[in-house]
């Protein structure tokens, strides 16, 4: 189990404001003061003095977490950002528990911790989640999906071997495996997982068949930059800060963001089973509400994001240099190839709670990649599915109680890069049988 880094804010009983991230003690008490609201599901209406007379009201009586410590498994990724924050600064407390994050080596590994239970809840792929909930990529068992942890801020990297003739795009990609006939190899996290499909999507995208024209393999992140650097494959995509990483070692590129596949796209989520749900269902509210906070803290100011980067990157979590993951939480990006840029569209982890619910229209998107590249062999129930994995009305509970605003609908539409649109209220059998490359 990691300790925790140095850099991390101690514990102490003054509130911290979760937007500012700087102590309350000194505000006026008319300041500290709310309006009375009523709480969740027919309880009580309260007083709300401050925000942790507010949270004692979350963390006692029938709303007490049945469950008071849990942990949180974790992958080396700057997108762990908003649970490591939730224990280090000390806001799970706020709503009765304790959170304890743990690394982990591989998603495979995420995945069976929580099966098994050794894990409570996870930083995990969206994608792991329902690959488990239909028995694809791993045991079948129900699974859960409590909130969205950030949208945006992967990317797909290419080999510098390839940069060397010519290669910089997708077109150039394509250009150069039809002149130079060879066995291509590009790497993802985890067969149902985001990277998998965001890296699908792009070659298809471009004309290329991931599965006919190059070979796809599993790569735990932390072991990307690696393994490219000895020549296990020609590209790959991962969570950040890996794909910087390649960049600072000068062993690849950034051929594409994966904002610029999916503006806004989901990612990855705060995972857990549906038996943990039902066991504690106040547990699973309290930690959405925890990590809701952090997640405020994180977007709130460059400040916050560079105290995030400097605790974060310490060796029990991602253990990299600080500024590898701070400029690309920034927006600072650089392709590799002398391009930079400044990115509007960088990881987002609050975005006033856009980037936190969970859209039943991002879980049905999922599904409808794994039935076109062949991991379902038929259609599923697009909507009854993503309804029994995203725990909206859990997510609701726990916005209310971190003042976190809700969406007016469970669904979005996007564009992607080849200009097609998603939008989960048509057809999404006719959407996923629609695309031309295929399995």
């Amino acid at each position: 189990m990691p300790s925790r880094p140095s850099t991390a804010k101690p514990r102490r009983p003054a509130v911290i404001d979760p937007v500012t991230g700087g102590s309350a003690d000194a505000a006026p008490a008319s300041q500290g003061r709310r309006r009375a609201m009523a709480t969740i599901a027919g309880a009580s209406v309260m007083t709300l003095v401050d925000p942790m007379v507010k949270a004692g009201a979350w963390a006692a009586g029938s709303d007490a977490p049945e469950k008071t410590e849990v942990k949180i498994g974790f992958i080396p990724l700057t997108d762990c950002a908003s649970v490591v924050m939730a224990a280090t600064l000390g806001l799970d407390k706020k709503y009765g528990i304790r959170i304890t994050p743990t690394k982990e080596a591989s998603w495979a590994g995420v995945r069976d911790k929580l099966v098994n239970g050794e894990l409570d809840a996870a930083h995990v792929l969206y994608g792991l989640i329902y690959g488990v909930q239909l028995g694809i990529g791993g045991p079948k068992k129900d699974m859960a999906v409590l909130m969205s942890l950030n949208h945006n801020g992967q990317a797909i990297s290419l080999s510098s071997k390839l940069a060397e003739k010519g290669v910089r795009d997708g077109a150039s990609l394509r250009a150069h495996m039809s002149r130079e006939k060879r066995d291509y190899t590009f790497a993802q996290t985890f067969p149902t997982g985001t990277h998998a499909m965001w890296l699908y999507y792009w070659l298809a995208a471009h004309g290329i068949h991931p599965m006919q024209d190059a070979r796809a393999i599993t790569v735990p992140p932390p072991q990307m930059v690696a393994n490219m650097r000895v020549g296990n494959m020609d590209g790959f995509c991962v969570g950040e800060p890996w794909g910087a990483r390649a960049i600072a070692d000068r062993i690849g590129f950034t051929a594409e963001t994966t904002q610029g596949i999916w503006k806004d796209h989901p990612e990855k989520t705060l995972g857990t089973t549906a038996d943990f749900v039902q066991k504690y269902p106040n547990t699973a509210r309290a930690m959405v509400a925890a990590v809701l906070e952090a997640s405020k803290f994180i977007d709130a100011s460059v400040s916050n994001r560079r105290k995030t980067a400097e605790t974060i990157a310490a060796k029990s979590y991602v253990n990299t240099d600080m500024d590898i993951i701070l400029d690309r939480m920034l927006g600072r990006y650089t392709n590799g190839l002398g391009k930079t840029w400044d990115d509007a569209d960088a990881m987002k982890f609050y975005q006033d709670g856009v980037a936190n619910y969970p859209f039943l229209s991002d879980g049905m998107w999922f599904l409808t990649q794994h039935k076109r590249w062949g991991l379902l062999k038929e259609h599923p129930d697009y909507l009854a599915v993503a309804k029994k994995v995203n725990r909206v009305d859990i997510y609701r509970q726990a916005a209310t109680a971190a003042q976190v605003p809700l969406p007016k609908s469970d669904f979005r539409t996007a564009k992607l890069l080849d200009g097609v649109v998603w939008d989960a209220t048509k057809d999404p059998k006719a959407y996923a049988d629609g695309f031309k490359i295929k399995v």
